[in-house]
């Protein structure tokens, strides 16, 4: 998981953890709020893993409305220069010609962009599971 602050739309601060969303995402919103103002909450809803992004959606969007913060999502794929995306062990998400898929390929690590200029933020947060849970 990666977490960016930005202040004025530029990047200050990244966290990275490699333990699971439902493990960390509560901890590092405690941590973060409590070290700065938050008005504006943007996650990648999609593609991704079907219970990571559940997990993120409800605790991102409880927080949210608990606070009165704006609350976005983005394409994971802006995040990562449109390379695949992990699914599962074994599977990640491509995106061609507009189209996604599941492909046996390695998936890439997700970038923090510098600056939030640019990146088109989608107001309904919904999370793009893209594939149903099995």
């Amino acid at each position: 998981m990666l977490v960016g602050v930005y202040l004025g739309g530029n990047l200050i601060e990244q966290i990275k953890s490699d333990e699971k969303a439902s493990e960390s995402l509560g901890e590092i919103l405690g941590l973060l709020s409590a070290k700065f103002e938050i008005s504006k909450i943007i996650y990648a809803n999609g593609p991704g893993s079907f219970m990571g992004l559940k997990v993120a959606y409800l605790t991102l969007c409880t927080f949210c409305v608990a606070r009165g913060l704006e609350f976005y999502g983005v394409d994971g794929f802006a995040l990562n220069g449109a390379k695949p995306i992990r699914a599962n062990k074994n599977m990640s998400f491509v995106l061609k010609n507009g189209a996604i898929s599941l492909q046996r390929v390695e998936p890439y690590e997700f970038e923090l962009p510098i600056s939030l200029d640019g990146l088109e933020l989608i107001a309904d947060a919904l999370p793009n599971y893209v594939i149903d849970a099995v």
